[in-house]
This record gives structure tokens, sequence and C-alpha cells, in this order.
């Protein structure tokens, strides 16, 4: 049980894993808010701002690589949990503006973990930013008139618009000066599927989050017998 009662966003598009998720937690003594995708996410911050977010990051509209970079550049000091059933590892994927991620269908104790150390004092907390920018993650425009792949940047200090010509195929985060301020703005592709993150994160074919709160409720029992 948490000694304070701190505040989570869960983003999750799933409705029955947000509701378990939700119940779970609320029943483990914090305060929990949810939301269906990015951008009811970024609704919700108008509400009130939590204290961590754990966020998804294959959602339909915004997704959780999109919210979570906002949510870093706007609000970076709330606390970041990516979670997703298509990678596995423990640690944060490349480009994901993160202070931890969480990987669908294992145990649930391993999130409750996260939460508990990161609802620690910051000085004995390991999730710190380090001051890294979090990327602008934006789609591929296609091809400009000479044929070239490229994008378009929104600079994030100035708010003009340039175009960027892409000299790989690679989706790894990038980073480039703004042609009319000069900042140095980084930038990645919308939903990589580079092979470094592919080797990093290897798919599981048949994990899947548990949707029954049953299920759920066992793991929270078996993290509170593993604890006494």
């Amino acid at each position: 049980m948490p000694p304070e009662k701190v505040s989570l966003l869960i983003v999750e598009d799933d409705v029955s894993i947000c509701q378990s998720l939700s119940f779970l937690l609320a029943e483990s003594g914090y305060s929990v808010r949810s939301a269906a995708d990015g951008f009811s996410a970024l609704v919700e911050l108008r509400s009130g701002i939590p204290d961590i977010i754990i966020s998804d990051l294959n959602m339909p509209g915004m997704s959780g690589f999109e919210l979570l970079s906002v949510v870093r550049r706007r609000f970076p000091a709330i606390r970041a949990i990516a979670m997703s059933g298509t990678f596995s590892g423990d640690g944060v994927p490349p480009g994901v503006a993160a202070d931890a991620f969480y990987e669908k269908g294992t145990h649930l104790s391993s999130l409750l973990q996260i939460i508990e150390v990161m609802t620690r004092s910051e000085q004995s907390s390991p999730f710190q930013h380090h001051g890294t920018l979090a990327p602008i993650w934006i789609p591929r425009n296609g091809q400009d008139a000479s044929g070239e792949a490229h994008v378009v940047i929104t600079c994030p200090e100035c708010l003009r618009m340039f175009s960027q010509t892409l000299d790989t195929a690679s989706y790894h985060t990038r980073e480039t000066s703004c042609v009319y301020c000069h900042s140095l703005v980084y930038y990645a592709i919308v939903q990589p599927t580079d092979s470094t993150s592919q080797q990093a994160f290897q798919r599981k074919p048949h994990a899947e989050m548990p949707t029954s709160l049953g299920v759920l409720a066992n793991a929270h029992e078996d993290s509170e017998l593993s604890n006494a």
C-alpha cells in the first residue's frame, strides 16, 4: 500500500485491459484515471497532472510513442511507463520518451514494483531523464519533387515547418538543426520497424496481456505474498 495517494493515468485503447489495470491499481491504493488514446490523454491532462503515466505504445489516433514525447516536452515532471505486448525486454525501447518499460503478458508484480520505485524520493529513484530531449514522432511524407524520401518537421522552439531529406531508410532517432532558428531537433518516424529495435525487443507471437480481473487479482495476491 503506497504511503500517499499517488495519481496514475492509464492510456490504453483495449477497454478490458484498461478496466482491469484501473481496478487493480485502485485496489492497490492509487488514484487512477484512464484514457483510450493519446489525444484523450492530453485532454485528461487539462483537468489534472498525474504523478505517473502508464501508456501503451501502439494505439490508433495518437500512439504512445507520440504521446510520451509530447508529455516529456510539456510536462517533464511526470514519470512515464511505456507498455507493450509487441516487444520483449526490460529496457525502454529506443526513441521512446519513458522512464521505464513494462512488457504486457509478464507478471503484473513487475509493473507494481516499477510504480513503487517511482513513488519513492527522487534521490533514490533510478528513473531519471538525464536531460535527454524527447524525439518528435512524425510520419514519413513520401518523396519530394526530386524523388528523395523526406519528412516535414515542425520545430518545437520556433514552431516553423521545414522539409528534411531522409538519406537512408532507417527509422532510428535522428537529429537535425532548424533551418530558421538553428535549434537542435530530435525526431523519429512513427511506428518504428527497424531491425535494431526488433533485435533488442524481440516480438512475442503468443504473449498477450491478461484481461480477466480474476487473473490480474491472482497476480496481485501473489505479489503481496512475495512481499510478506
